[in-house]
Protein backbone atom coordinates (compact mmCIF):
# COMPACT_ATOMS: atom_id res chain seq x y z
CA UNK A 1 0.00 0.00 0.00
CA UNK A 2 1.61 3.58 -1.21
CA UNK A 3 0.53 6.78 -0.04
CA UNK A 4 -1.02 9.12 -2.87
CA UNK A 5 -1.29 12.64 -3.42
CA UNK A 6 -4.85 14.15 -4.43
CA UNK A 7 -5.83 15.75 -7.57
CA UNK A 8 -6.06 19.04 -7.27
CA UNK A 9 -9.01 20.40 -5.94
CA UNK A 10 -10.74 23.78 -4.94
CA UNK A 11 -9.47 25.15 -1.84
CA UNK A 12 -11.29 24.59 1.64
CA UNK A 13 -12.82 27.17 3.70
CA UNK A 14 -11.53 25.94 7.31
CA UNK A 15 -12.46 27.47 10.36
CA UNK A 16 -9.47 27.39 13.62
CA UNK A 17 -10.64 26.35 16.56
CA UNK A 18 -8.55 27.06 20.00
CA UNK A 19 -9.71 25.72 23.26
CA UNK A 20 -7.48 28.34 25.67
CA UNK A 21 -6.72 26.75 29.04
CA UNK A 22 -3.30 29.00 29.82
CA UNK A 23 -0.63 26.07 29.43
CA UNK A 24 0.49 27.48 26.28
CA UNK A 25 0.30 30.85 24.28
CA UNK A 26 -3.12 30.22 22.44
CA UNK A 27 -3.05 33.00 20.10
CA UNK A 28 0.73 32.57 19.24
CA UNK A 29 -0.19 28.62 18.34
CA UNK A 30 -3.04 29.57 16.60
CA UNK A 31 -1.08 31.56 14.31
CA UNK A 32 1.07 28.79 14.02
CA UNK A 33 -1.81 26.60 13.22
CA UNK A 34 -2.93 29.05 10.29
CA UNK A 35 0.42 28.75 8.74
CA UNK A 36 0.04 24.97 8.87
CA UNK A 37 -3.42 24.93 6.87
CA UNK A 38 -2.16 26.77 4.13
CA UNK A 39 0.40 24.82 3.88
CA UNK A 40 -2.06 22.24 3.46
CA UNK A 41 -3.99 23.81 0.95
CA UNK A 42 -6.65 24.95 2.63
CA UNK A 43 -8.25 28.85 3.22
CA UNK A 44 -8.50 29.79 6.80
CA UNK A 45 -12.19 31.48 6.80
CA UNK A 46 -12.25 32.23 10.41
CA UNK A 47 -11.04 31.54 14.37
CA UNK A 48 -12.73 30.76 17.63
CA UNK A 49 -11.32 31.20 20.84
CA UNK A 50 -12.85 29.23 23.71
CA UNK A 51 -11.04 30.31 27.75
CA UNK A 52 -11.68 27.17 29.41
CA UNK A 53 -9.99 25.24 32.53
CA UNK A 54 -9.86 22.29 30.52
CA UNK A 55 -10.70 20.61 28.16
CA UNK A 56 -14.44 19.17 28.15
CA UNK A 57 -14.08 15.16 28.01
CA UNK A 58 -16.67 15.09 25.86
CA UNK A 59 -16.30 17.48 23.10
CA UNK A 60 -13.03 19.44 23.70
CA UNK A 61 -14.87 22.35 23.47
CA UNK A 62 -17.89 22.45 25.63
CA UNK A 63 -21.53 21.45 24.12
CA UNK A 64 -22.69 25.05 23.77
CA UNK A 65 -19.62 26.80 22.20
CA UNK A 66 -19.93 23.71 19.68
CA UNK A 67 -23.76 23.93 18.94
CA UNK A 68 -22.83 27.69 18.13
CA UNK A 69 -19.69 27.09 16.29
CA UNK A 70 -21.58 24.23 14.15
CA UNK A 71 -24.42 26.93 12.98
CA UNK A 72 -21.60 29.71 12.02
CA UNK A 73 -20.22 26.59 9.95
CA UNK A 74 -23.49 26.13 8.18
CA UNK A 75 -24.15 30.15 7.86
CA UNK A 76 -20.63 30.82 6.43
CA UNK A 77 -20.51 27.36 3.92
CA UNK A 78 -17.36 26.38 6.18
CA UNK A 79 -15.94 22.65 4.68
CA UNK A 80 -13.61 22.31 7.55
CA UNK A 81 -13.14 22.93 11.19
CA UNK A 82 -9.52 22.29 12.80
CA UNK A 83 -9.48 21.77 16.68
CA UNK A 84 -5.82 23.35 18.30
CA UNK A 85 -4.43 20.43 20.00
CA UNK A 86 -4.95 16.93 19.87
CA UNK A 87 -8.50 15.05 20.41
CA UNK A 88 -9.39 11.82 22.17
CA UNK A 89 -10.97 9.29 19.35
CA UNK A 90 -14.67 9.80 21.73
CA UNK A 91 -13.94 14.10 21.33
CA UNK A 92 -13.71 13.76 17.57
CA UNK A 93 -16.77 11.28 17.34
CA UNK A 94 -18.49 13.41 19.03
CA UNK A 95 -18.07 16.60 17.58
CA UNK A 96 -17.86 15.12 13.96
CA UNK A 97 -21.85 14.37 15.16
CA UNK A 98 -22.11 18.30 15.74
CA UNK A 99 -21.16 19.83 13.23
CA UNK A 100 -22.11 19.57 10.17
CA UNK A 101 -18.98 19.56 7.76
CA UNK A 102 -15.21 17.61 8.86
CA UNK A 103 -13.40 17.80 12.09
CA UNK A 104 -9.60 17.15 12.30
CA UNK A 105 -7.15 18.05 15.24
CA UNK A 106 -3.69 19.39 15.08
CA UNK A 107 -2.14 16.46 14.24
CA UNK A 108 -4.21 14.98 11.74
CA UNK A 109 -3.35 18.14 10.00
CA UNK A 110 0.16 17.60 10.35
CA UNK A 111 -0.02 14.25 9.74
CA UNK A 112 -1.66 15.13 6.26
CA UNK A 113 1.03 17.48 5.72
CA UNK A 114 3.75 15.22 6.02
CA UNK A 115 1.70 12.53 3.69
CA UNK A 116 1.67 14.87 1.05
CA UNK A 117 5.58 16.14 1.46
CA UNK A 118 7.39 12.86 1.81
CA UNK A 119 9.03 11.79 -1.60
CA UNK A 120 11.35 9.09 -0.86
CA UNK A 121 10.19 5.22 0.22
CA UNK A 122 11.26 5.69 3.74
CA UNK A 123 9.43 8.83 4.41
CA UNK A 124 6.21 7.88 3.07
CA UNK A 125 6.40 4.46 5.29
CA UNK A 126 7.46 6.62 8.47
CA UNK A 127 3.97 8.76 7.81
CA UNK A 128 2.12 6.20 6.75
CA UNK A 129 3.32 4.45 10.07
CA UNK A 130 2.22 7.24 11.80
CA UNK A 131 -1.00 7.88 10.40
CA UNK A 132 -2.19 4.37 11.60
CA UNK A 133 -1.07 4.15 14.80
CA UNK A 134 -2.99 7.80 15.27
CA UNK A 135 -6.17 6.18 13.94
CA UNK A 136 -6.20 2.41 15.73
CA UNK A 137 -7.94 3.81 18.79
CA UNK A 138 -9.80 6.32 16.61
CA UNK A 139 -11.99 3.62 14.45
CA UNK A 140 -13.84 2.19 17.09
CA UNK A 141 -17.52 2.61 16.69
CA UNK A 142 -16.75 3.91 13.03
CA UNK A 143 -17.94 1.07 11.27
CA UNK A 144 -15.66 1.32 7.91
CA UNK A 145 -14.38 5.37 8.80
CA UNK A 146 -11.31 5.02 6.43
CA UNK A 147 -13.45 3.97 3.30
CA UNK A 148 -15.13 7.31 4.12
CA UNK A 149 -12.44 9.49 4.17
CA UNK A 150 -12.20 11.19 1.24
CA UNK A 151 -9.90 14.11 -0.99
CA UNK A 152 -8.87 17.09 1.52
CA UNK A 153 -6.77 18.49 4.38
CA UNK A 154 -6.40 15.95 7.00
CA UNK A 155 -7.08 12.52 4.98
CA UNK A 156 -4.07 11.96 2.23
CA UNK A 157 -2.89 8.49 2.77
CA UNK A 158 -4.58 5.13 4.25
CA UNK A 159 -7.93 6.47 4.12
CA UNK A 160 -7.76 7.27 0.13
CA UNK A 161 -6.68 3.46 -0.80
CA UNK A 162 -10.03 2.34 1.38
CA UNK A 163 -8.08 0.60 3.84
CA UNK A 164 -9.99 -1.77 5.87
CA UNK A 165 -10.91 -0.85 8.69
CA UNK A 166 -10.37 -3.92 10.66
CA UNK A 167 -8.05 -3.40 13.58
CA UNK A 168 -6.05 -6.84 12.82
CA UNK A 169 -5.72 -5.54 9.03
CA UNK A 170 -4.24 -2.47 10.31
CA UNK A 171 -2.05 -4.01 13.08
CA UNK A 172 -0.17 -6.67 10.19
CA UNK A 173 0.63 -3.34 8.23
CA UNK A 174 2.34 -1.52 11.24
CA UNK A 175 3.77 -4.96 12.01
CA UNK A 176 5.28 -4.99 7.96
CA UNK A 177 5.71 -1.37 8.12
CA UNK A 178 8.35 -1.31 11.10
CA UNK A 179 9.56 -4.52 9.69
CA UNK A 180 10.79 -2.52 6.86
CA UNK A 181 11.73 0.48 8.42
CA UNK A 182 14.49 -1.97 10.52
CA UNK A 183 15.65 -2.67 7.36
CA UNK A 184 16.06 0.96 6.12
CA UNK A 185 17.41 1.82 8.99
CA UNK A 186 20.18 -1.22 9.42
CA UNK A 187 21.54 0.61 6.01
CA UNK A 188 21.35 3.66 7.94
CA UNK A 189 23.53 2.24 10.74
CA UNK A 190 26.03 0.58 8.27
CA UNK A 191 26.08 4.20 6.01
CA UNK A 192 27.24 5.77 9.39
CA UNK A 193 30.16 3.48 10.67
CA UNK A 194 31.36 3.77 7.32
CA UNK A 195 31.94 7.07 7.35
CA UNK A 196 33.45 7.14 10.96
CA UNK A 197 35.88 4.51 9.47
CA UNK A 198 36.55 6.75 6.69
CA UNK A 199 37.14 9.58 9.26
CA UNK A 200 34.23 11.65 7.92
CA UNK A 201 32.73 13.77 10.54
CA UNK A 202 28.45 14.61 10.51
CA UNK A 203 27.53 18.02 10.79
CA UNK A 204 23.45 18.00 10.94
CA UNK A 205 20.96 20.90 10.48
CA UNK A 206 18.22 20.85 12.87
CA UNK A 207 15.77 23.38 13.83
CA UNK A 208 11.76 25.07 13.36
CA UNK A 209 10.62 24.26 10.13
CA UNK A 210 10.99 27.00 7.45
CA UNK A 211 13.99 28.40 9.46
CA UNK A 212 15.89 28.09 6.09
CA UNK A 213 17.99 24.85 6.94
CA UNK A 214 17.45 23.85 3.04
CA UNK A 215 18.58 27.14 1.78
CA UNK A 216 21.73 26.69 3.68
CA UNK A 217 22.09 23.27 2.74
CA UNK A 218 21.79 24.78 -0.97
CA UNK A 219 24.50 27.24 -0.40
CA UNK A 220 26.87 25.54 0.75
CA UNK A 221 26.97 22.45 -1.16
CA UNK A 222 24.52 23.34 -4.61
CA UNK A 223 22.67 20.21 -3.42
CA UNK A 224 19.15 21.25 -5.51
CA UNK A 225 16.95 20.62 -2.44
CA UNK A 226 13.21 22.01 -2.61
CA UNK A 227 13.31 25.32 -0.31
CA UNK A 228 10.60 26.69 -0.13
CA UNK A 229 8.95 29.37 2.29
CA UNK A 230 6.46 26.94 3.94
CA UNK A 231 6.04 24.70 7.11
CA UNK A 232 8.00 21.16 6.15
CA UNK A 233 9.00 21.90 2.97
CA UNK A 234 12.30 19.27 4.12
CA UNK A 235 10.72 15.73 4.73
CA UNK A 236 13.55 12.87 3.84
CA UNK A 237 16.97 13.43 5.12
CA UNK A 238 19.61 14.81 3.09
CA UNK A 239 23.26 14.47 2.88
CA UNK A 240 26.01 16.10 0.90
CA UNK A 241 29.79 16.51 1.26
CA UNK A 242 31.36 20.11 2.08
CA UNK A 243 34.51 21.04 2.56
CA UNK A 244 35.48 23.08 5.78
CA UNK A 245 37.94 25.78 5.57
CA UNK A 246 40.94 23.90 7.23
CA UNK A 247 40.65 21.16 4.64
CA UNK A 248 38.69 18.57 6.42
CA UNK A 249 35.62 17.15 4.72
CA UNK A 250 32.38 16.92 6.49
CA UNK A 251 28.46 15.35 5.82
CA UNK A 252 26.45 18.33 6.14
CA UNK A 253 22.64 16.13 7.22
CA UNK A 254 19.38 18.51 6.45
CA UNK A 255 16.38 16.65 8.48
CA UNK A 256 13.02 17.44 8.92
CA UNK A 257 11.94 20.93 10.79
CA UNK A 258 10.59 20.77 14.36
CA UNK A 259 6.97 22.86 15.23
CA UNK A 260 5.42 23.69 18.99
CA UNK A 261 4.13 20.63 20.12
CA UNK A 262 5.04 18.41 17.50
CA UNK A 263 3.13 15.15 17.77
CA UNK A 264 4.46 12.27 19.43
CA UNK A 265 3.49 9.86 16.88
CA UNK A 266 5.93 12.22 14.36
CA UNK A 267 8.94 11.98 16.71
CA UNK A 268 8.80 8.31 17.11
CA UNK A 269 8.15 7.51 13.15
CA UNK A 270 10.72 9.60 12.61
CA UNK A 271 13.48 8.89 14.85
CA UNK A 272 15.31 6.93 12.45
CA UNK A 273 15.90 10.42 10.46
CA UNK A 274 15.93 12.38 13.44
CA UNK A 275 19.35 9.83 14.76
CA UNK A 276 21.08 11.69 12.06
CA UNK A 277 21.11 14.38 14.64
CA UNK A 278 21.82 12.42 17.56
CA UNK A 279 24.68 11.20 16.18
CA UNK A 280 26.30 14.00 14.74
CA UNK A 281 29.57 15.56 15.65
CA UNK A 282 28.33 19.09 15.92
CA UNK A 283 24.46 20.25 15.32
CA UNK A 284 24.02 23.47 13.98
CA UNK A 285 20.53 24.65 15.52
CA UNK A 286 18.99 27.06 13.06
CA UNK A 287 16.38 29.86 13.53
CA UNK A 288 14.17 32.83 11.85
CA UNK A 289 16.31 35.56 13.27
CA UNK A 290 13.41 37.89 11.57
CA UNK A 291 10.78 36.18 12.95
CA UNK A 292 9.36 37.51 16.26
CA UNK A 293 8.97 34.03 18.17
CA UNK A 294 13.24 33.37 17.20
CA UNK A 295 13.61 32.81 21.10
CA UNK A 296 10.40 30.58 21.46
CA UNK A 297 11.80 28.63 18.31
CA UNK A 298 14.99 27.81 19.44
CA UNK A 299 14.05 26.66 22.98
CA UNK A 300 11.54 24.34 20.90
CA UNK A 301 14.50 22.56 19.26
CA UNK A 302 16.49 22.85 22.09
CA UNK A 303 14.15 21.25 24.02
CA UNK A 304 13.78 18.53 21.33
CA UNK A 305 16.85 17.93 21.33
CA UNK A 306 17.36 17.23 24.44
CA UNK A 307 14.70 14.68 24.25
CA UNK A 308 16.38 12.79 21.69
CA UNK A 309 19.31 13.08 24.03
CA UNK A 310 22.02 14.98 21.90
CA UNK A 311 23.37 16.82 25.89
CA UNK A 312 26.58 16.21 25.15
CA UNK A 313 26.85 17.01 21.20
CA UNK A 314 28.24 20.71 20.58
CA UNK A 315 25.30 23.10 19.45
CA UNK A 316 25.52 26.17 17.59
CA UNK A 317 22.97 28.30 17.28
CA UNK A 318 22.73 29.91 14.39
CA UNK A 319 20.68 33.05 13.53
CA UNK A 320 19.72 32.78 9.71
CA UNK A 321 17.68 35.00 8.03
CA UNK A 322 19.68 38.10 9.55
CA UNK A 323 19.79 40.17 6.46
CA UNK A 324 16.53 40.91 6.68
CA UNK A 325 16.82 42.17 10.27
CA UNK A 326 18.04 45.92 10.66
CA UNK A 327 21.39 46.40 12.75
CA UNK A 328 22.96 43.07 13.22
CA UNK A 329 26.17 42.50 12.40
CA UNK A 330 26.92 39.48 10.49
CA UNK A 331 29.58 36.64 11.88
CA UNK A 332 30.15 34.86 15.03
CA UNK A 333 29.27 35.73 18.34
CA UNK A 334 30.07 34.82 21.74
CA UNK A 335 26.48 33.01 21.89
CA UNK A 336 25.08 33.02 18.33
CA UNK A 337 26.76 32.99 15.04
CA UNK A 338 24.16 35.91 12.02
CA UNK A 339 23.82 34.42 8.57
CA UNK A 340 21.94 34.75 5.71
CA UNK A 341 21.75 31.61 3.37
CA UNK A 342 20.39 33.53 1.08
CA UNK A 343 22.76 36.05 -0.07
CA UNK A 344 25.63 33.82 1.56
CA UNK A 345 26.74 36.46 4.27
CA UNK A 346 28.52 35.41 7.61
CA UNK A 347 28.33 31.89 6.22
CA UNK A 348 32.64 32.13 6.45
CA UNK A 349 32.20 32.77 10.43
CA UNK A 350 29.67 29.94 10.27
CA UNK A 351 32.57 27.15 8.62
CA UNK A 352 35.55 28.83 11.18
CA UNK A 353 32.84 27.88 13.91
CA UNK A 354 32.12 24.65 12.77
CA UNK A 355 35.70 23.52 12.38
CA UNK A 356 36.46 24.93 15.90
CA UNK A 357 33.74 22.81 17.49
CA UNK A 358 34.85 19.27 15.25
CA UNK A 359 36.74 17.13 17.56
CA UNK A 360 40.65 17.54 16.92
CA UNK A 361 41.22 14.28 15.01
CA UNK A 362 43.39 16.31 12.50
CA UNK A 363 47.18 16.41 12.87
CA UNK A 364 50.15 18.03 11.02
CA UNK A 365 52.24 15.90 10.05
CA UNK A 366 55.61 15.62 7.19
CA UNK A 367 55.37 12.94 5.02
CA UNK A 368 58.13 11.55 2.68
CA UNK A 369 56.02 9.65 0.02
CA UNK A 370 58.26 7.53 -2.36
CA UNK A 371 57.81 8.01 -6.10
CA UNK A 372 55.71 5.07 -6.58
CA UNK A 373 53.33 6.44 -4.03
CA UNK A 374 51.56 9.52 -6.28
CA UNK A 375 48.28 8.48 -6.18
CA UNK A 376 48.65 8.46 -1.72
CA UNK A 377 50.31 12.11 -2.66
CA UNK A 378 47.39 13.35 -4.73
CA UNK A 379 44.91 11.93 -1.85
CA UNK A 380 46.52 14.19 0.62
CA UNK A 381 46.36 16.87 -1.43
CA UNK A 382 42.83 16.31 -1.73
CA UNK A 383 41.22 15.47 1.71
CA UNK A 384 44.16 17.06 3.51
CA UNK A 385 45.46 20.74 3.79
CA UNK A 386 48.89 20.76 2.75
CA UNK A 387 51.25 23.35 4.04
CA UNK A 388 54.26 22.88 2.09
CA UNK A 389 55.71 20.31 -0.71
CA UNK A 390 58.47 19.70 -2.29
CA UNK A 391 60.36 17.03 -4.52
CA UNK A 392 63.84 15.32 -3.10
CA UNK A 393 65.98 12.93 -4.42
CA UNK A 394 64.33 10.47 -2.01
CA UNK A 395 60.88 11.03 -3.23
CA UNK A 396 58.12 13.76 -2.15
CA UNK A 397 58.25 15.62 1.21
CA UNK A 398 55.36 17.41 2.02
CA UNK A 399 53.88 19.09 5.10
CA UNK A 400 50.53 18.41 5.55
CA UNK A 401 46.96 18.52 8.02
CA UNK A 402 45.71 15.12 7.56
CA UNK A 403 42.52 13.25 9.34
CA UNK A 404 42.37 10.24 10.86
CA UNK A 405 42.11 7.89 7.66
CA UNK A 406 44.84 9.62 6.03
CA UNK A 407 47.31 9.52 9.02
CA UNK A 408 46.52 6.06 9.27
CA UNK A 409 47.57 5.11 5.84
CA UNK A 410 50.20 7.86 5.61
CA UNK A 411 51.87 6.39 9.17
CA UNK A 412 54.94 4.40 7.96
CA UNK A 413 55.77 7.57 5.36
CA UNK A 414 55.64 10.18 8.87
CA UNK A 415 59.77 11.18 9.59
CA UNK A 416 58.47 14.43 11.49
CA UNK A 417 55.58 15.24 13.92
Amino acid sequence: MELHEIEEQQPEQVLLVSVDTGEFDAAVSLAELAELVDTAGGIVAGTATQKKDNPDKATCLGSGRAQELALQCEAEAIDLVVIDRELSPTQLRNLEDIFPCRVIDRTMLILDIFAGRARSAEGRLQVELAQLQYMLPRLMGQGTALSRLGGGIGTRGPGETKLESDRRHIRRRIGAIKEQLEKVESQRVLRRQRRRKDGISTVALVGYTNAGKSTLLNHLTDAGVLAEDKLFATLDPTARSLRLPDGREVMLVDTVGFVRRLPHQLIRAFHSTLEEAVDADVILNICDASSPHATEHLQVTGDLLGELGCGDTPILRVMNKCDLVADITMGATPSNICISARTGEGVDALLDAVAAALPPDRKRVKLLLPFSKGALAEQCRRDGQVEQEEYVPEGLSMTVILGARLLAETEEYVIEE
